[in-house]
């Protein structure tokens, strides 16, 4: 599965604060969301290759050293020169949310990994994982859809994980539109109860599932966050929450869920009923997540 996204050095201050500005140590975690897909699926057994990019400095030697260990095909990830890591600030509140501020954008990455080659690396590849943080750019947004239009004509499933970042749009209604872009066609979209909400205006979920299948996808899975998830598509599933053992931090959650079930669709070729089956898996990983500072542990 190729996958198209950032990776940068979470920098978490691991104890609970009420502001950045109160915490006294960080400690550095591997982060980005799509490449934390990646590792965590190639973790559970998918090959997966990370498109994207980091500084060619010693935090990105650092992470390309990672991914690679953990399986991630990298021949499409680029050290870049002139360009400095991307790195996150991140402070966890005593409810487990985290708070970031990030530093050196990991705009362009994509473009500069991928550029005019994008066709041929999707036709390389059995499936295409996405999420909207390569499409805030004009740039990376035109190679992502390209990516995204390429797997549909030559029939790679498409999974799509808004993954939505408010602060780093112009408007929550840029942010949502350009989510919706992605879902005709996706084989499965995988969001939170707050983007499903956001992408379609519908504050049930039911309804915003329901709204997320006419829309295009084949499936939807929304996380509830400790209520558990509910998949609607040809099989329906509802999985209730899990209990946490000790909350530490909500950072990678989702990306663990997202890991598993693309894992387990891959693993079985791509047959729906799995992510039926896997579903209570997914929503333990979430849960296991919860119980680490960093996304990847």
């Amino acid at each position: 599965m190729l996958c198209l996204g950032e990776a940068l050095v979470d920098l978490i201050c691991e104890r609970p604060v009420n502001a950045l500005t109160d915490a006294d140590s960080f400690v550095p975690h591997f982060g980005g969301a799509v490449a934390n897909v990646a590792r965590l699926a190639a973790r559970e057994g998918a090959q997966t290759a990370l498109a994207g990019g980091a500084g060619a400095d010693d935090w990105g030697r650092w992470l390309a050293e990672t991914l690679h260990r953990d399986g991630v095909d990298t021949f499409r990830f680029r050290l870049i020169h002139g360009l400095q890591t991307p790195m996150a600030l991140v402070s966890v509140g005593p409810d487990g949310e985290a708070a970031y501020s990030i530093y050196a954008e990991s705009v362009g990455t994509v473009v500069e990994a991928l550029g005019a080659d994008v066709e041929a690396a999707v036709s390389e590849h059995g499936a295409l994982f996405i999420s909207s943080n390569t499409l805030v750019s004009a740039a990376e947004r035109e190679v992502t859809m390209r990516a995204r239009a390429a797997a549909l004509a030559h029939e790679r499933p498409v999974i799509f994980d808004p993954n939505l970042r408010l602060h780093r749009w112009s408007s929550r209604a840029d942010a949502a539109a350009s989510a919706n872009a992605c879902v005709p066609g996706a084989l499965l979209v995988r969001a939170n109860a707050q983007e499903a909400e956001l992408m379609t205006g519908e504050r049930d979920v039911e309804r915003a599932a329901l709204a997320l299948r006419k829309a295009g996808a084949a499936n939807v899975v929304v996380s509830l966050g400790a209520a558990g998830a509910i998949l609607r598509g040809r099989i329906r599933a509802d999985v209730p929450g899990m209990p946490v053992a000790e909350m530490r931090s909500s950072i990678g959650a989702g990306d663990a869920m997202t890991a598993v079930l693309i894992a387990r669709l891959a693993a079985s070729g791509f047959y729906e009923p799995v992510i039926a089956a896997g579903l209570r898996d997914a929503v333990r990983a979430g849960t296991e997540a919860c119980e680490r500072w960093g996304a990847v542990d």
